[in-house]
């Protein structure tokens, strides 16, 4: 994909997400409920004390910081453990972005969490790259997903009407302008920030709960 395609990608999502739907539930009801979606993808126990959702852009570089630095530990400290859940929603920031989150929503249960971090991990790679799309068609390949399926995934425009009526109900409900922004338990948290100040959130939200 050329960088005139991507910016014309960028175009599109700022259309579409003009044209999403209203809300069923008022904002302040559902930041209030911490409502969860039927197809939410969750990583973690369901009666975990901790509620972590994450909203995130596959092509920023913060939210790969965040994926390399600090969740690899909170993995392994709270969510292995039960104490903590991890509910993981797209904000693509690009049209690029919004192609690779439909991408890997084609990707179910601990798969897509495992592409997700592969994604995140490779993402100067692809997202830099003069070809992104066929940087992720390879990356996609060593996962397991042949090529038709990789062409009908990027294509999806009924995935990326969803992701963007979910980003829309991200900035109503809990003020979502940047990435990464995590809620914890309801508290919002704007920005990468390293394991041990994380932790300490996380340690207040599970006394609190």
């Amino acid at each position: 994909m050329t960088r005139r395609k991507i910016l014309k990608g960028m175009a599109a999502t700022s259309a579409l997400l003009a044209a999403a739907p209203a809300l069923v539930l008022s904002p302040a009801a559902r930041a209030e409920a911490g409502a969860l979606y039927d197809d939410d993808r969750i990583l973690g126990e369901a009666d975990a004390k901790v509620t972590i959702i994450e909203y995130a852009s596959l092509t920023c570089p913060h939210c790969a910081t965040f994926h390399r630095d600090t969740l690899p530990q909170v993995k392994q400290d709270w969510i292995a453990e039960g104490k903590a859940r991890l509910v993981y929603r797209h904000y693509p920031l690009d049209g690029l972005a919004l192609r690779a989150a439909a991408l890997s929503n084609c990707f179910e249960g601990k798969s897509h969490f495992t592409f997700l971090d592969a994604m995140f991990a490779s993402q100067r790679k692809w997202a830099g790259s003069e070809d992104p799309l066929g940087e992720l068609a390879q990356l996609a390949k060593l996962a397991g997903m042949d090529q038709a399926r990789f062409d009908a995934c990027i294509a999806d425009e009924n995935e990326m009407n969803g992701i963007l009526e979910r980003m829309k109900e991200a900035t109503d409900d809990y003020d979502v302008q940047s990435t990464p922004t995590v809620i914890v338990n309801g508290k919002k948290i704007t920005g990468s920030m390293a394991y041990e100040e994380f932790r300490k959130l996380l340690e207040e939200a599970a006394a609190q709960s």
